[in-house]
């Protein structure tokens, strides 16, 4: 839903100060918010644009404290008035991404660079029927019931009862209402997908600790050639997901990826990045499914190359049987060759270059 014109009682707005300290409230008539630099009175708010300027008053609501305050210091009223209000706020109403890092939670909620990421390698977009599992706060649910829109279609499975409750609030406060085109199921995803109708799904994220042993069931209910993206926070998880992707022949070779974040200042010639930067959050791992009876081609696997025995399982007779196999695959002779000989012509020139310099070593 998107909403132009006056803000209005209901809605949640953004404030920020001029240091960049963001408040997110929700608007009702005749209420107060209590900030520590003061009262600010939504109804001060109520029925304004966004982008417009709110002062905070006293706790007591006194106008003529901060209009005093002004008196004093019109150019910096802040500077006198940080106990008894006149601090300002820009008014705005926040973008989804400022709605999900406020929202009340109770799971953790992905990172909004990684739920980005997930629309576009999951190639999520309107009117299509989304299956998510692992619904959490509801952060990235919000995204995908933006993405594919009243047209489309989104089914989330979420295990427990409490966490859907948050995520069903989350979103009937940012959209205004709940969402027609959704449909919460409580329960886990094994059962609950096994209700669902086979090769119905144009898209499927799955967020959860153990996606490989969901991928069977995730392959019956998604279309063929539809797109399932895995989001997982291990190296060892992502191991696995991809593993299982190739043996089960139903998936195309993986795509495996992550994004780092890492903000920049900018202030006069003072241009540099920040300090702190949001580093590994977790894995996207994203694959298309493969039509039914039809194995999945992957990228055949050199007789030489053994990437999967352990080196301290194996017998000190294959272990030294394994060193000469990298010996020999490492580097040819004729290779070898060129580049010694390489090596000796840059030795010769550093050479000839000291002795018409006159600067032989002694």
């Amino acid at each position: 839903m998107v909403r132009r014109g006056p803000l209005r009682a209901g809605e949640k707005v953004q404030l920020t100060d001029r240091k960049g300290k963001k408040i997110t409230v929700q608007l009702m008539a005749g209420e107060e918010t209590q900030t520590e630099r003061g009262v600010i009175r939504h109804d001060d708010i109520i029925g304004g644009p966004e982008g417009s300027v709110v002062v905070t008053l006293t706790s007591e609501g006194s106008m003529e404290s901060a209009a005093e305050a002004y008196r004093h210091n019109p150019r910096k009223p802040w500077k006198n008035t940080r106990k008894i209000g006149g601090w300002q706020y820009t008014v705005m109403r926040p973008r989804l991404q400022d709605f999900i890092l406020s929202m009340p939670r109770g799971a953790q909620i992905m990172y909004p660079k990684d739920i980005a990421q997930v629309i576009e390698a999951c190639d999520i977009r309107r009117g299509m029927r989304v299956l998510e599992s692992g619904g959490g706060s509801g952060a990235m649910g919000l995204h995908l019931l933006d993405a594919v829109g009243e047209d489309g279609e989104l089914t989330t499975i979420e295990m427990r009862p409490e966490f859907a409750k948050v995520c069903e609030a989350n979103a009937t406060v940012y959209f205004g209402e709940r969402p027609a085109w959704w449909n919460l199921l409580v329960g886990d995803f094994d059962s609950k997908s096994h209700e669902l109708p086979e090769h119905y799904f144009d898209r499927i994220f799955l967020d959860m600790l153990d996606p490989w042993n969901r991928l069977e069931n995730a392959w019956r209910v998604i279309a063929p050639g539809g797109v399932i993206t895995c989001y997982v926070t291990t190296t060892t998880q992502l191991s696995r997901v991809a593993e299982a992707m190739r043996d089960s022949g139903q998936w195309t070779e993986p795509e495996i990826s992550e994004t780092l974040e890492r903000g920049w200042k900018a202030q006069g010639l003072a241009v540099r990045p920040n300090h702190e930067m949001i580093g590994h959050t977790g894995f996207l791992i994203t694959a298309r499914a493969m039509a039914p009876d039809v194995e999945a081609l992957h990228k055949r696997q050199r007789a030489t190359k053994d990437t999967y025995s352990d080196i301290d399982e194996l017998t000190p007779e294959q272990q030294q049987a394994r060193l000469e196999e990298l010996e020999l695959r490492d580097i040819s002779d004729r290779k070898l060759r060129k580049v010694l000989k390489d090596l000796d012509t840059q030795v010769e020139n550093i050479s000839k270059s000291a002795e018409g310099n006159g600067n032989l070593p002694q």
